[in-house]
């Protein structure tokens, strides 16, 4: 406001106080107290209490303006904090990224002392000390993040991930059990929890939680391949019971694997282990042919040899080679039991007449030249008995015994400077270095004659 501004309305206010004196000649008195009073113009009283209005509504403003003021200053000064500490803590992920370790140390820490509250930084710092090695500082900090937002998930899945680094899987369990109490389909968290019952063999545990792993809306290749594993978990469930003699229920849970899966290996060879738990042979016998039958695995040869062995009534196994062979004439893995069971049997010749077969057919293994070997001893063939065992140890006449690369297992019978498999080289050596180097000298005792 300029100053004639001002002047005119003064002058104006003047004005108006004259005119309005003029018509209101009036006094008014007013009482503070029954003794106290005071007498003045009925045009001064009103003209103070407008003053007083005035002055109280512009202190009311200046109130309002100074502390709006003080709010925005404090605000502004906030968020450059805010600024500078988001800053630092952004270069400290970034050096935590680039692997500058040691950097990315001080500068989270840094953003911790400028704001003790921000969950962030803990998780970030939380990271470099698990780099450095100290998971149990980890731990430490991730239990801080927790203590300020004990809602945050990433706070939770990490201190559960930290918690299962240290093998501290209860501590870890009871993270996940957290994060399923505010999502209960947390799909993350049932796996992980489901997980850790799994290494520890609580199966029934992680049953329960597989069921609610699958009404948590899977779909496409991922419910299959859970519905894959709730089959693997029933049958732990199962085997558990066999091994508390619930053999009753086990059997009953196993034959429903089969009917779900007829493919499942696992199942099939409990179930005859169940049958034989509860003394049913027949059954067990019966399960076993079907399943070699049906899916051709060797296990089920090897059951039902031990089977009819232990019962000493090889002719009912004998009667079952005779009749799948007679169905599967090409069945070489048949053949190869079959000879193994007929040189158990000392039905030598026949056992030879099966192994030259399978040794003629298929390509070389040791195993075909063990069992050969051992079928020309019994026939007094030593010569031709000691070239097979050579074949199956993997020497020849001068005891080569072969070289196996050091980075990935890959065998050779020459020494190589290259690895041919992983591109390494110089890491050929002979197979059994490792199993006796930098081993202690300890003299043999030697049994004394006649002992």
């Amino acid at each position: 406001m300029t100053l004639m501004s001002f002047l005119l309305v003064v002058i104006m206010f003047l004005a108006f106080f004259v005119f309005f004196s003029g018509i209101n000649p009036q006094e008014m008195t007013i009482f503070f107290m029954p003794d106290n009073s005071v007498t003045y113009p009925v045009t001064v009283i009103v003209i103070g209490c407008v003053l007083v209005g005035l002055f109280i509504g512009y202190g009311f403003h200046l109130y309002g303006a100074v502390s709006f003021g003080l709010r925005s200053w404090l605000r502004s000064r906030s968020e450059k904090k805010s600024k500078e500490i988001d800053t630092v803590y952004r270069d400290g992920v970034g050096r935590l990224l680039s692997g500058d370790i040691k950097r990315a140390h001080s500068l989270l820490q840094k953003a911790i002392d400028k704001n003790p509250n921000k969950v962030d930084s803990y998780i970030a710092l939380a990271s470099v000390f698990s780099q450095e090695g100290d998971t149990q500082g980890a731990v430490t900090l991730l239990r801080k993040a927790k203590s300020i937002n004990g809602k945050s998930l990433e706070v939770l899945f990490k201190l559960a991930a930290t918690y299962e680094t240290l093998d501290q899987d209860d501590s870890a369990c009871k993270e996940y059990e957290e994060i399923l109490e505010q999502e209960k389909d947390n799909r993350k968290a049932i796996r992980a929890q489901r997980d850790l019952h799994m290494k520890h063999q609580r199966w029934e545990e992680a049953q329960e939680l597989q069921k609610r792993l699958l009404k948590a809306g899977l779909s496409g290749n991922r419910i299959q391949e859970e519905k894959g594993k709730m089959l693997s978990i029933r049958y732990e469930v199962a085997k558990q019971k066999m091994a508390n003699d619930d053999s009753d229920q086990a059997v009953a849970t196993l034959k429903q694997i089969i009917k779900e899966s007829p493919d499942f290996v696992s199942a099939r060879v409990t179930l005859g282990d169940a049958y034989l738990m509860a003394e049913n042979n027949d059954e067990a016998a019966k399960i076993w042919q079907e399943s070699y039958n049906k899916l051709g695995r060797s296990v089920f040869l090897s059951r039902l040899e031990n089977l009819y062995i232990q019962l000493e009534d090889p002719k009912s196994l004998l009667t079952f080679y005779n009749g799948a062979l007679s169905e599967r004439y090409n069945d070489l893995v048949l053949r190869f039991f079959y000879g193994k069971l007929c040189l158990r049997l000392e039905m030598v010749d026949e056992a030879l007449e099966h192994i030259y077969i399978v040794e003629s057919s298929a390509p070389d293994f040791p195993q075909i030249h063990l069992l050969l070997a051992e079928a020309l001893r019994r026939r007094n063939r030593i010569d031709e008995a000691i070239a097979e065992y050579q074949k199956a140890l993997g020497v020849d006449n001068q005891l080569s015994l072969g070289y196996v690369c050091d980075s990935c297992g890959t065998t050779s019978p020459e020494w190589m400077s290259r690895c041919d498999d992983c591109g390494t080289w110089g890491s050929y050596s002979i197979a059994f270095r490792t199993m006796i180097e930098d081993r202690e000298v300890i003299s043999p005792v030697i049994p004394q004659a006649g002992a």
